[in-house]
Order: C-alpha cells, then structure tokens, then sequence
C-alpha cells in the first residue's frame, strides 16, 4: 500500500510538472525538467520548526515538503501539525478545498523559511508572512537556535503594529480586561461581552501572555487555535497553545522585539540564493516595485541584480520560498503525521468558526475604520 502511494505521488509530482498553468505544483517548481527522477518519501517530517544556526550567516532554513492528504484531514489539522498557519498553506495550494482537500492530493507546506530583514535578537515578527522568529544564544559556545511559529495578527482596521518594542511584563492564566472599543464592537453585532474576562477555556488570551511596552498589545496563546495564521485579533499575536508555552518559557523580560512588515525576503543557504514573496496585507497600499526595490536595497548589489522583476514575484507571492537562480529540486515528499487534537471541534464547527472570522474581517475592511488602526487593544 505504501509502495502504491510513493508511486502515485511521483507520478502525480511528475505530470503535474509537466502539465501547464492549471497544476497544483507547477508554479512552485516550474524551473525543473519534467523527467526529473521520481521523488520518494523521507520518513522523517519535520514538524516541529526549530533550527540550529551553525552559520551566522545564514538566512534560510528547512526545505519545502509535501505530503498526500488523508479523507479527514483539513487545513486547520495540517497546518498545526506541522508548525504552520491556516493562511500559510491556503496561499501554497490555491484550488485546493481546506475542508475536504480529498484522499491523495499533494498538499505542499511552505516549510522553507527566509529570515526578514531584522538583528538576530530576541523575537522578530513578520507580520505580513504571518510568523515570529526567535532566537536562543547557545550556551558556552554552542551555535544558537532558531524557532519560529506561525501567528494570528491584527485584522483591517486593528493592525498589529510595527517597530522595536520589548517584553515588559509575563502571565500565567491571566485575566482578560475587554478594552471599550472591543467591547462597543461586540454589542454591535449582538455578541455582548463582559468588561472582564476570567482565566478558563472562553478567555481568548489562552493560558499565557507576554505584554510589550506597545500599550496594549500582547503575545499570546488563545482559545481558537485554527483561527492562527490569520489576520483575526484586535492587533494582539497569537499563537498556537503548545508554541505560546515554549515561548513563554524561554523568553525573560527584557527581550527585544522587533516587529516588521516584509512581504518579500532574500536570503542565502550554501552559496544559493533564495527569494519569498507572502501576499500584501489587504491594508497594504504600497505597489510591488516599490517592495521589490525596498528587498532590494537591503541586500548587497550582488544580491540586487539578482532578485527576479516585481511582475515575477507579485505572481508567485504564495510564501513558497524559491532559489532565484537554477530553478528548483523538488520538494520532500514525507509522510502524513497529521494528528487531530483530541479537543478539536468538528470539521463542521471550525468552518463555521473560521467563516464567521473571515466575514468580520471582510467587514471591517469594508468599513475603513481608520480610526480604530490606532487603538490599543488586548486581543
């Protein structure tokens, strides 16, 4: 049965390829020649997305993988398995169904990471590839560690915010005081809520909190971890339970944080170029050359002259990060280790839930509540 899978998803790997504009992974290896040798299964995924930084020079880590979808498996389920947001694999497999992808779809998870342009310090968000990176000094010479999550960020009208801040202050099973306008929101669309919300499984914090001198904003775990890696806060970060946990843990107060908004990165692995291009937050207005010369202008020359046409990247900003030159391998074909939290809503239920948050966003950015960008908020 094994064998018959492999074979399946080589074939599948290799007409796709060859297929044209309508496959699913054409446009993230279209460089590679159709006869390629068939791919094969690594037995071993990578789930857990931490790295260990032997070259400071370094800007690129993981590889892109693959696996075959299962009958149950949905967006939501995959995307936590292996460390990544809902958003994060919706823009790497455009036509696929999040909810039914269906048995033996090649669902490709965009597991290869270019830092952004920011010090190696602490933690550094990219708010428009949705995801935080932190870095953990070895000890007694040891190489550092990289780690990095995927997070829910501030949806149109409640933008996460840019620039240096810290960490000023830690929770544990804190309790949720609802700013006013949050509240005022609420009560508009018939969903009152309390001015304080307790510890327990409805506090939207989740269990732990990290409060930046930024008044207002958090990073934080939550309640509804399928809404992670979307815009769906009042400008708070969330993150998955389990990586809110191990961030909390590591992370004394005092540590610098540094929040950027960079939908295109370049970086270097070996000697090889990389670029990756994440879709423009919806509020963004600037256009693609001025985001391209701007990934530009923070590289040498060299690395300049090397980076592909705005036209290119705007049709590729999809979060696959891809080599400039060369063209690409194919990605790693590994096995399917989706696992389901045990206390995981229905399939019915999380689309619903995610509907309901993608409806309010759509709303709040057909309102163009200015004035409501700049408030501070806990959530």
């Amino acid at each position: 049965m094994r064998a018959r899978r492999v074979l399946r998803l080589a074939a599948t790997a290799v007409v796709l390829l060859a297929a044209g504009g309508c496959s699913l992974l054409q446009p993230v290896f279209e460089d590679r020649a159709s006869d390629a040798a068939p791919p094969t299964f690594d037995g071993a995924p990578r789930t857990a997305q931490v790295f260990q930084i032997d070259d400071p020079a370094q800007s690129v880590f993981g590889d892109v993988q693959v696996i075959e979808a299962r009958h149950d498996d949905t967006f939501s389920d995959i995307a936590r398995s292996y460390g990544l947001g809902y958003d994060e694999l919706v823009h790497a497999n455009p036509g696929v169904d999040p909810w039914l992808p269906g048995e033996g779809t090649a669902i490709v998870l965009p597991t290869r990471f270019v830092l952004p342009d920011a010090p190696r310090e602490g933690i550094v968000l990219n708010i428009a590839a949705k995801r935080l990176y932190e870095f953990r000094a070895g000890e007694d010479g040891a190489p550092a560690t990289l780690f990095t999550y995927p997070i829910g960020i501030g949806r149109v009208g409640w933008a996460t915010p840019t620039g240096q801040s810290e960490v000023i202050a830690k929770a544990t099973d804190p309790a949720w005081y609802v700013p006013a306008s949050v509240r005022k929101e609420h009560a508009e669309m018939g969903d009152p809520l309390p001015s304080i919300v307790p510890p327990g499984p409805d506090n939207p914090l989740g269990r732990h909190v990290l409060k930046l001198d930024l008044p207002g904003y958090l990073l934080h775990g939550t309640n509804q971890p399928y809404g992670v890696g979307m815009r769906v806060s009042h400008g708070c970060v969330r993150l998955y339970p389990e990586h809110i946990e191990r961030l909390y843990a590591a992370t004394p107060i005092g540590t610098r944080v540094t929040i950027v908004d960079e939908p295109v990165s370049a970086g270097e692995r070996d000697g090889v170029r990389y670029v990756v291009a994440h879709p423009q937050l919806e509020d963004d207005a600037r256009e693609w050359a001025a985001i391209v010369e701007a990934a530009a202008a923070r590289g040498e020359s060299e690395d300049a002259a090397a980076l592909p046409d705005a036209e290119w990247l705007a049709a590729r900003a999809d979060g696959i990060a891809r080599r400039v030159t060369d063209g690409d391998p194919l990605p790693r074909y590994v096995a399917n280790v989706t696992t389901p939290p045990e206390d995981a809503p229905d399939r019915e239920t999380v689309a619903r839930l995610l509907d309901e948050m993608m409806a309010e966003e759509a709303a709040a950015e057909s309102e163009e509540e200015g004035g409501a960008a700049g408030a501070a908020t806990a959530d």
